[in-house]
């Protein structure tokens, strides 16, 4: 019975087939086999506030602030770059009229957010800025937009990116004075909040504040605030 005795290869373009010599020197082809090539990516790096201050300091990263333009020009690191990954929309086909009004009735009127749609010239934008081999520090508000705008960037060929865990609104992030020395009407961490809810906070802080006076007035003057209560008219 006859057994299989060599194996060699044989290539053509782009493929390659296998041929086979048995112990009666007849050769037998194969399936031919196709070549694939494989691509290596560069992976994002996730960085605390302390990687990312030597990460500027040392490395010389660039910032690059993904936010939408209304948290930007609330606040913002000083010498950043800015380029949204979503910006405003407004589109005015009907499902979008429809969408936009529901949205601003909602959150836009209790959290101040804009409705957006992504930015389709965002890769565009960051290539005419930067080149492929730039060291990039991408920073957002909640550390998501940073992700996804870091996944378009390393799909276009970018190959020194890193994002900010949790983004600017991390209380970890302002510990290190100098690093990120911000420019707006309100602290870094806060460029996030706008709308009624603001309005909302800052009417409880002022009742609370109310209420601890009432209190501490009470416990240390009981006779003073016993008599203001008789003075007040019952209903």
């Amino acid at each position: 019975m006859a057994g299989v005795g060599c194996c060699s290869s044989l290539s053509f373009k782009s493929t390659s087939w296998l041929v086979f010599k048995n112990n009666h020197g007849r050769t037998m082809a194969c399936k031919p086999l196709r070549k694939r090539t494989v691509g290596i990516r560069a992976e994002v790096n996730y960085v605390n506030a302390e990687e990312a201050k030597e990460l500027i300091a040392v490395e010389g990263y660039a910032i690059l602030d993904v936010r939408d333009k209304s948290q930007y020009d609330r606040a913002h690191i000083k010498s950043c770059y800015h380029v949204p990954l979503f910006i405003e929309n407004k589109d005015n086909d009907l499902g979008t009229i429809v969408k936009r009004t529901v949205h601003n009735n909602f959150s836009g009127l209790f959290f101040g957010l804009p409705f957006t749609k992504f930015n389709s010239e965002f890769v565009k934008s960051v290539k005419s800025q930067f080149s492929p081999d730039s060291k990039l520090l991408l920073v957002c508000q909640e550390g998501l937009r940073s992700a996804a705008a870091a996944n378009e960037l390393e799909k276009a060929g970018f190959q020194n990116i890193s994002c900010i865990t949790s983004g600017l609104q991390s209380p970890r992030t302002f510990c290190f004075a100098g690093t990120f020395d911000s420019v707006g009407s309100t602290e870094l961490q806060n460029a996030g909040k706008a709308g009624l809810v603001t309005v909302q906070g800052k009417i409880s802080a002022v009742l609370g504040t109310i209420l601890i006076c009432a209190y501490l007035f009470i416990t240390f003057f009981p006779d003073q605030a016993e008599k203001l209560l008789q003075m007040t008219p019952l209903s």
